[in-house]
């Protein structure tokens, strides 16, 4: 029995090593021909649409004047945009700072909720602003985003020409990347996943995922759609499946670049982690449930999430088991020095992949982030074998005791620390213009 197991836990783990070095290769090739997309694009001078954008904040005065900022030194036309911070029952001085903004610039309109509306988590502030806003186009940004000039113009040029896209996303870089151990970690996991998992499927598929941040979705398509899911924590995953399932597709257009904070603690990381992976098994269970009702691309995009948080993850569990009852008990597994072989290859797969990534950003690909990429395997993404259990044993409590869903804010850091990095980018962007 335990030989079964354990041959089909590595089926399961070897299936999605080998799709990820799909996706990955993907990605590359996506990379190649992307400046030239831009190139094209950029030749279309269609007139540009009324823009608004979303910020919900809920206690963010360590960083929403930053991310004000950035919306002031955007490169698109003011008379063509509204900037709504969505001041969402804050009890610090979040609001006093996004009126001051107000006070000097007139596209900054601010919004403050209280309860009933307002405080009930990010979905929530997202549907109270759309209800505000008078934008063609729908922008987001989380409360901690430094976007770079262009990127509202980037996202906006990719729905221009693309008229069978519903939303457009961006490309985030991570802010803090060299505080800590942790950070370099997060870094490295950002720009995997949005070369492999976004640029790979993109290439491939013609799908990716709408983040929380950086995306630009047409008001046309979020009203039919009936605004965000209150109930789902993981927001962004949820509206992409059902973007999907309307017949629309969602493009992957990094040229749009925002910075963002990452989590610098293991408890503010766990949290946030957390948040995400109770998030997308609720995606995952919603839409089983609805599975005859979803198109191919839907089906196909589930199959993915399942795959990933409940197979892939399960298969792990199952050869970690193993391998430990197996130093305690004879198990008398066939595979011998075999898994031996297996797990070193596994390796050399992972640190391909995600050096491949690496080498797709400037300055990034280094004997630095190479090392960590060696600890990443060992320790990070052990963390998430781990997370990932807790979560789906948190959720499945939720829906047994049919338990409310629970916000967690992400908790910021003072970005003071981070001025110098965002002014060394923006010299560093200049000068490469």
């Amino acid at each position: 029995m335990a030989n079964l197991f354990l041959y089909l836990a590595l089926f399961l783990l070897w299936f999605m090593l080998f799709y990820h070095i799909f996706l990955m290769l993907g990605g590359y090739l996506e990379f190649l021909k992307h400046d030239k997309v831009v190139k094209k694009f950029s030749e279309n001078k269609e007139e540009l649409p009324m823009v608004s954008i979303l910020i919900p904040a809920h206690n963010e005065q360590l960083v929403i004047e930053n991310t004000l900022q950035a919306m002031v030194n955007l490169d698109y036309p003011k008379d063509k945009l509204e900037v709504i911070p969505i001041n969402d029952n804050s009890n610090d001085d979040t609001g006093f700072i996004v009126d001051e903004y107000a006070k000097r610039y007139p596209f900054i309109r601010p919004l403050h909720t209280k309860p009933p509306t307002g405080g009930k988590g990010k979905s929530g502030a997202l549907n109270q602003g759309l209800k505000h806003s008078t934008g063609e186009v729908i922008v987001v940004y989380d409360a901690d985003n430094t976007p770079e000039p262009e990127a509202v113009y980037h996202l906006v040029l990719g729905l221009n020409n693309d008229k069978k896209a519903a939303a457009v996303v961006g490309k985030f870089r991570v802010l803090n990347a060299t505080e800590n151990l942790l950070t370099r970690f997060i870094n490295i996991e950002t720009l995997t996943f949005q070369w492999l998992a976004q640029a790979g499927r993109w290439h491939w598929f013609k799908m990716t995922t709408i983040p929380g941040t950086n995306f630009a979705i047409r008001r046309s398509v979020i009203e039919k759609l009936g605004g965000w899911d209150e109930k789902a924590i993981s927001e962004d995953t949820e509206l992409s499946f059902r973007v999907y399932n309307a017949g629309y597709h969602i493009r992957f257009f990094p040229a749009a670049i925002t910075w963002e904070q990452e989590p610098e603690t293991l408890k503010v990381w766990w949290k946030q982690r957390m948040r995400w992976a109770q998030g997308n098994q609720y995606v995952i269970f919603k839409f089983l449930t609805q599975l005859r009702k979803l198109n191919r691309k839907v089906r196909m995009d589930l199959f993915y999430f399942l795959f990933t948080y409940l197979f892939f993850f399960g298969g792990i569990l199952v050869s970690h088991l193993i391998f430990i009852l197996n130093l305690i008990f004879d198990l008398e597994l066939l595979i011998g020095n075999v898994s031996i072989i297996l797990l070193v290859t596994g390796f050399l797969l992972f640190l391909v992949e995600v050096c491949l990534a690496l080498s797709l950003e400037k300055g990034q690909l280094n004997l630095v982030n190479a090392l960590h990429v060696v600890f990443m395997y060992f320790l990070y993404s052990q963390m998430w074998v781990i997370l990932v259990l807790s979560a789906f044993y948190r959720e499945a409590k939720r829906v047994l005791l049919n338990q409310e869903v629970k916000w967690y804010k992400t908790e910021r850091f003072n970005p003071q620390q981070n001025k110098q990095t965002i002014i060394e980018n923006s010299e560093k962007r200049t000068s490469e213009r």
